[in-house]
């Protein structure tokens, strides 16, 4: 009893109940700090989402300051003997682990990396940069900024001391441990839920927060056999990211050249009138164009690439428009309303001007979005089909697409995303297709599958089937002509070739 009541006991007890204190002030100044991640990355699309990204961001954020107190300030309540030089010292750590966050913060916001070995090269590249640039002043503004980060945690550190005794009577240790222990547990049992079924809205902030090691299905369930490895591990190797923030279009520097005296046409019309001079179009092959919006079928036909890039591409120029152009040709596009971005307006034609262009055969490149009236106004022009490769894309009464051509082509099936690549290699132009579509040249034989987007679904074709596959890798196998559902199993190889292909363009941050 009288041991208990020595000054020294008394002033480690007070201590350690400042530190406490000390460390929730900074646990709230963290958590404000790390929303810095959360404004920096898409928000969650759903409810589910929200609820662990809201949890998650409390709780590790939290656990993480709290463990930073428990092993570097608790220690130093027992074994420095003045109060003092405890605050100091703490106070320094504080305002030194808080800039490092903020740090690593700003180092997201722009690169979307952590502070890390692997992250070391990028940081000496953008040191080197911020010393050639910053000059005295700007150095010296920041370390006053520190500065006064450091007395402010000085200040706080002090007035917690003076209230010490009086935040001890508060009965809060209790609900607040409860509130962060209930977002722990709650953020780490949604997670592994989430792992085990590959609910992507919340395995995709995985990266969000630094030192982030959430529990997972496979390390946790499978070790009392309540997850099949097999199952999980093919829907593992067919999940894909369906949210792309950067693309990398084209992939390389394209070097080819073109033809002046070389001309394609290619006519969209979505309307199911009859096709004038159909004979003289010999080639007919079946077109998959299923978009969710004009906007989409547009971009897919001009730029070559699926749905799961046309957000991305709203800056970019098609390359099938600018190539041409840089290389001398004329190039026209005509729509009623034309919506494939900005860079593409410059391209764009009134009815009249298109239609005189192709039909005196100055447009090298010609790419009209019409009706039926216009379609056969143009093909039933000797001319036109005379001078120009020409390519409609019709619907059917059926309402099935079909891609029609003057010239011979060597396919089965096709998508909307062929069509860039052909066109440019009947202008002459011999670059990589994969460099810059996902698509590939018509004229040229070797088609097996295809591989596209709707929506947030990735569409295989190949053999009469169409295999849907979601972004957490579970697929459906359909008939392609039916739309019957079919038992049978979808080819995991073939799916992992064609997811690889389609994410070829999605930009590594």
């Amino acid at each position: 009893m009288i041991l208990t009541e020595t000054p020294r006991c008394k002033l480690v007890t007070q201590l350690v109940t400042w530190g406490h204190w000390f460390a929730l002030s900074n646990m709230i100044l963290a958590i404000a700090i790390a929303s810095v991640y959360i404004f920096s990355s898409p928000a969650p699309e759903t409810p589910l989402g929200l609820t662990y990204l809201l949890s998650n961001w409390i709780s590790h954020i939290g656990f993480l300051t709290f463990f930073g107190f428990i092993i570097l300030i608790l220690p130093l309540c027992y074994l420095v003997p003045s109060a003092r030089t405890v605050k100091a010292i703490s106070a320094v750590l504080a305002a030194v682990a808080l800039a490092v966050l903020g740090f690593d913060a700003l180092l997201y916001n722009k690169y979307a990396v952590h502070l890390s070995f692997s992250t070391a090269e990028l940081l000496r590249t953008e040191a080197n940069t911020a010393i050639s640039l910053f000059s005295w002043q700007r150095w010296a503004f920041f370390f006053l900024i520190f500065i006064f980060w450091l007395s402010a945690q000085l200040v706080l550190a002090n007035a917690l001391w003076k209230r010490v005794a009086r935040l001890q009577k508060r009965k809060l240790a209790l609900p607040i441990s409860s509130f962060f222990v209930v977002c722990f547990v709650s953020s780490h049992a949604l997670h592994i839920w989430a792992d085990a079924n590959l609910y992507h809205p919340i395995v995709q902030q995985d990266d969000l927060f630094p030192l982030s090691y959430p529990a997972t299905a496979k390390t946790l369930m499978s070790r009392y056999d309540l997850l099949d490895r097999d199952n999980y591990e093919q829907r593992l190797e067919l999940q894909f990211d369906d949210r792309i923030s950067l693309i990398n279009y084209p992939l390389s520097p394209l070097y080819c050249s073109v033809s002046a005296q070389k001309k394609v046409l290619l006519l969209v019309d979505n309307d199911v009138t009859k096709l004038a001079s159909q004979t003289k179009l010999r080639s007919k092959i079946p077109l998959y164009a299923d978009r969710s919006s004009m906007r989409d079928a547009q971009r897919g036909y001009l730029f070559g690439l699926p749905e799961l890039y046309h957000q991305v591409l709203s800056k970019k120029i098609p390359i099938l428009l600018d190539l041409p152009t840089a290389l001398g040709l004329q190039v026209g596009i005509y729509a009623s309303e034309l919506d494939a971005g900005k860079q593409t307006q410059q391209f764009s034609q009134d009815w009249s001007n298109f239609e005189q262009g192709v039909t005196s055969g100055n447009t090298n490149l010609a790419i009209g979005f019409v009706d039926s009236k216009q379609l056969n106004s143009l093909l039933l022009d000797p001319s036109v089909l005379q001078q120009y490769q020409v390519f409609v894309v019709k619907d059917s009464a059926s309402g099935e697409k079909y891609l029609y051509s003057n010239a011979e082509l060597y396919a089965d099936f096709a998508s909307s995303e062929d069509l860039a690549p052909t066109m440019l290699n009947m202008l002459g132009c011999n670059a990589p297709t994969q460099n810059y579509s996902t698509g590939r040249d018509l004229s040229n034989p070797g088609r097996d599958w295809l591989v596209t987007t709707q929506e947030r679904m990735v569409i295989v074709i190949q053999n009469n089937k169409r295999i849907e596959v979601s972004s957490n890798g579970n697929s459906k196998v359909y008939n392609l002509q039916t739309g019957e559902e079919l038992p049978d199993e979808a080819d995991t190889r073939l799916l992992s070739q064609a997811i690889k292909r389609l994410s070829s363009f999605a930009a590594k941050h």
